[in-house]
Protein backbone atom coordinates (compact mmCIF):
# COMPACT_ATOMS: atom_id res chain seq x y z
CA UNK A 1 0.00 0.00 0.00
CA UNK A 2 3.03 2.37 0.53
CA UNK A 3 4.27 1.53 -2.23
CA UNK A 4 1.41 2.53 -4.53
CA UNK A 5 0.90 5.67 -2.78
CA UNK A 6 4.76 6.93 -3.02
CA UNK A 7 4.48 6.06 -6.78
CA UNK A 8 0.95 8.28 -7.02
CA UNK A 9 3.04 11.38 -5.84
CA UNK A 10 6.09 10.40 -7.61
CA UNK A 11 4.44 10.50 -11.33
CA UNK A 12 1.84 13.67 -9.52
CA UNK A 13 5.70 15.70 -9.05
CA UNK A 14 6.83 14.63 -12.26
CA UNK A 15 3.63 15.75 -14.22
CA UNK A 16 3.50 18.76 -12.49
CA UNK A 17 7.08 19.77 -13.43
CA UNK A 18 6.46 18.48 -17.11
CA UNK A 19 3.12 20.76 -17.45
CA UNK A 20 4.69 23.70 -15.77
CA UNK A 21 7.76 23.83 -17.64
CA UNK A 22 8.08 27.14 -19.69
CA UNK A 23 9.70 26.86 -22.91
CA UNK A 24 12.57 29.12 -23.39
CA UNK A 25 13.08 29.29 -27.38
CA UNK A 26 11.62 31.08 -29.57
CA UNK A 27 9.18 33.48 -27.47
CA UNK A 28 11.83 35.34 -26.15
CA UNK A 29 13.43 35.75 -29.56
CA UNK A 30 9.99 36.12 -31.32
CA UNK A 31 8.84 38.93 -28.85
CA UNK A 32 12.10 41.09 -29.39
CA UNK A 33 11.94 43.30 -32.96
CA UNK A 34 14.47 43.13 -35.37
CA UNK A 35 16.16 46.66 -36.05
CA UNK A 36 16.70 47.08 -39.44
CA UNK A 37 20.06 47.54 -41.07
CA UNK A 38 21.52 50.67 -41.75
CA UNK A 39 22.62 50.84 -45.38
CA UNK A 40 25.41 53.26 -46.10
CA UNK A 41 25.40 55.12 -49.33
CA UNK A 42 28.74 54.58 -51.45
CA UNK A 43 29.06 56.48 -54.35
CA UNK A 44 31.00 53.88 -57.69
CA UNK A 45 34.34 54.73 -58.78
CA UNK A 46 32.63 56.21 -62.26
CA UNK A 47 30.69 58.34 -60.15
CA UNK A 48 33.85 59.83 -58.03
CA UNK A 49 35.42 60.21 -61.65
CA UNK A 50 32.54 62.12 -63.13
CA UNK A 51 32.46 64.07 -59.79
CA UNK A 52 36.35 65.34 -60.26
CA UNK A 53 35.77 65.89 -63.65
CA UNK A 54 33.00 68.64 -63.47
CA UNK A 55 34.74 70.53 -60.40
CA UNK A 56 37.81 70.27 -62.54
CA UNK A 57 35.94 71.80 -65.28
CA UNK A 58 34.36 74.38 -62.91
CA UNK A 59 38.12 75.54 -61.59
CA UNK A 60 37.94 74.22 -58.36
CA UNK A 61 40.01 70.62 -58.67
CA UNK A 62 42.94 70.55 -60.08
CA UNK A 63 43.92 66.97 -59.38
CA UNK A 64 43.44 63.91 -61.25
CA UNK A 65 40.37 62.18 -62.39
CA UNK A 66 41.18 59.03 -60.84
CA UNK A 67 38.08 57.91 -59.18
CA UNK A 68 39.74 57.77 -55.96
CA UNK A 69 39.37 59.98 -52.77
CA UNK A 70 41.69 62.76 -51.33
CA UNK A 71 41.99 65.58 -49.97
CA UNK A 72 42.04 68.47 -52.32
CA UNK A 73 39.22 66.59 -54.01
CA UNK A 74 37.56 66.62 -50.65
CA UNK A 75 37.93 70.41 -50.33
CA UNK A 76 36.13 70.52 -53.45
CA UNK A 77 33.16 68.84 -53.07
CA UNK A 78 33.14 71.04 -49.37
CA UNK A 79 32.98 74.21 -51.67
CA UNK A 80 30.41 72.70 -53.77
CA UNK A 81 28.29 71.92 -51.25
CA UNK A 82 28.64 75.01 -49.24
CA UNK A 83 27.62 76.65 -52.94
CA UNK A 84 24.66 74.13 -53.02
CA UNK A 85 22.85 74.54 -49.76
CA UNK A 86 24.23 71.24 -48.48
CA UNK A 87 26.11 69.92 -45.63
CA UNK A 88 29.58 70.31 -46.17
CA UNK A 89 30.59 66.38 -45.41
CA UNK A 90 33.26 66.52 -48.27
CA UNK A 91 32.08 63.62 -49.20
CA UNK A 92 29.25 61.69 -52.72
CA UNK A 93 26.45 61.14 -50.75
CA UNK A 94 23.13 61.19 -53.15
CA UNK A 95 22.34 65.00 -52.40
CA UNK A 96 26.16 65.79 -53.90
CA UNK A 97 25.40 63.65 -56.69
CA UNK A 98 22.14 64.34 -57.27
CA UNK A 99 23.17 68.29 -57.37
CA UNK A 100 25.73 67.66 -59.75
CA UNK A 101 23.59 66.02 -61.89
CA UNK A 102 25.33 62.51 -61.91
CA UNK A 103 23.09 59.74 -62.61
CA UNK A 104 22.35 56.89 -59.41
CA UNK A 105 22.69 53.21 -59.87
CA UNK A 106 19.28 51.62 -59.18
CA UNK A 107 20.68 50.75 -55.67
CA UNK A 108 21.15 53.79 -54.71
CA UNK A 109 18.07 54.89 -55.77
CA UNK A 110 16.65 52.94 -52.87
CA UNK A 111 18.59 54.61 -50.03
CA UNK A 112 16.96 57.61 -49.00
CA UNK A 113 18.55 61.45 -48.29
CA UNK A 114 18.79 61.99 -44.89
CA UNK A 115 17.75 65.68 -43.88
CA UNK A 116 21.40 66.11 -42.36
CA UNK A 117 22.50 66.59 -46.12
CA UNK A 118 21.48 69.84 -46.65
CA UNK A 119 22.42 72.59 -44.34
CA UNK A 120 20.34 74.37 -41.76
CA UNK A 121 19.38 78.03 -42.84
CA UNK A 122 20.11 80.34 -40.16
CA UNK A 123 16.51 81.81 -38.20
CA UNK A 124 16.23 85.35 -38.14
CA UNK A 125 14.86 86.16 -34.88
CA UNK A 126 12.06 88.53 -35.77
CA UNK A 127 12.13 92.27 -34.45
CA UNK A 128 9.89 92.73 -31.98
CA UNK A 129 8.73 96.38 -31.51
CA UNK A 130 10.21 99.01 -29.59
CA UNK A 131 13.09 96.40 -28.33
CA UNK A 132 16.00 98.42 -30.77
CA UNK A 133 18.14 100.58 -28.23
CA UNK A 134 18.44 104.00 -30.16
CA UNK A 135 22.27 104.40 -29.93
CA UNK A 136 23.34 107.05 -27.03
CA UNK A 137 24.69 110.84 -28.37
CA UNK A 138 27.49 111.55 -26.85
CA UNK A 139 27.07 115.66 -25.99
CA UNK A 140 30.04 117.91 -26.99
CA UNK A 141 30.80 121.71 -26.91
CA UNK A 142 31.79 123.52 -30.23
CA UNK A 143 34.98 125.40 -29.65
CA UNK A 144 33.04 128.69 -29.68
CA UNK A 145 30.66 127.73 -27.22
CA UNK A 146 33.58 126.87 -24.41
CA UNK A 147 35.22 130.20 -25.61
CA UNK A 148 31.84 131.47 -24.22
CA UNK A 149 31.70 129.38 -20.90
CA UNK A 150 35.41 130.58 -20.24
CA UNK A 151 33.96 134.26 -20.58
CA UNK A 152 31.12 133.94 -18.05
CA UNK A 153 33.38 131.72 -15.71
CA UNK A 154 35.92 134.57 -15.52
CA UNK A 155 33.44 137.22 -15.61
CA UNK A 156 32.01 135.08 -12.32
CA UNK A 157 35.47 135.03 -10.81
CA UNK A 158 35.41 130.73 -11.36
CA UNK A 159 38.09 131.05 -13.87
CA UNK A 160 40.92 132.73 -14.28
CA UNK A 161 42.75 131.22 -17.33
CA UNK A 162 42.23 132.53 -21.14
CA UNK A 163 39.63 132.11 -23.58
CA UNK A 164 41.33 129.31 -25.46
CA UNK A 165 38.37 127.02 -26.49
CA UNK A 166 39.62 123.54 -24.76
CA UNK A 167 38.21 122.38 -21.78
CA UNK A 168 40.98 122.60 -19.47
CA UNK A 169 41.29 121.12 -16.06
CA UNK A 170 41.17 125.18 -14.68
CA UNK A 171 38.02 125.36 -17.22
CA UNK A 172 36.23 121.99 -15.60
CA UNK A 173 37.12 123.22 -12.09
CA UNK A 174 34.81 126.34 -12.86
CA UNK A 175 32.10 124.63 -14.56
CA UNK A 176 31.69 122.62 -11.25
CA UNK A 177 31.53 124.90 -9.33
CA UNK A 178 29.34 127.26 -11.50
CA UNK A 179 27.20 123.42 -11.33
CA UNK A 180 27.49 123.58 -8.27
CA UNK A 181 26.64 127.06 -7.66
CA UNK A 182 23.41 126.66 -10.06
CA UNK A 183 21.94 123.12 -8.43
CA UNK A 184 22.98 121.55 -11.30
CA UNK A 185 24.74 118.40 -11.82
CA UNK A 186 27.92 118.71 -10.93
CA UNK A 187 30.03 116.92 -13.53
CA UNK A 188 32.63 119.58 -14.99
CA UNK A 189 31.90 119.51 -18.20
CA UNK A 190 29.87 121.53 -20.38
CA UNK A 191 26.87 119.73 -20.91
CA UNK A 192 23.59 120.62 -22.57
CA UNK A 193 22.16 121.81 -19.43
CA UNK A 194 24.75 123.81 -18.21
CA UNK A 195 24.86 125.58 -21.22
CA UNK A 196 21.62 126.64 -21.26
CA UNK A 197 21.81 127.67 -17.76
CA UNK A 198 24.61 129.84 -19.28
CA UNK A 199 22.23 131.30 -22.03
CA UNK A 200 24.26 130.32 -24.24
CA UNK A 201 22.84 128.67 -27.96
CA UNK A 202 22.82 125.12 -28.63
CA UNK A 203 23.97 124.29 -32.52
CA UNK A 204 21.36 122.40 -34.36
CA UNK A 205 22.98 119.20 -34.55
CA UNK A 206 22.79 120.07 -30.81
CA UNK A 207 18.91 120.23 -30.59
CA UNK A 208 18.44 117.28 -33.05
CA UNK A 209 20.44 115.15 -30.80
CA UNK A 210 18.44 116.79 -27.46
CA UNK A 211 14.86 115.96 -29.52
CA UNK A 212 16.28 112.26 -29.97
CA UNK A 213 17.51 111.66 -26.54
CA UNK A 214 14.21 112.92 -25.37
Amino acid sequence: MQKIVFLTLAIFVFTGLAYGQAPTNGASTSATAEKPKRVSFRPTKDQITEAQTKLKAAGSYSGEADGKYNNDFRAAIRKFQEANGLTKSGSLNRATLEKMQITLTEAQKEIPIPESSYAKAKEEKPKTAGTDKPKRTIFRATKDQINEAQRILKAGGMYSGEQTGQLSKETRDGLRKYQEANGLNVTGTLNQVTLEKMGIALTDKQKANAAVAQ
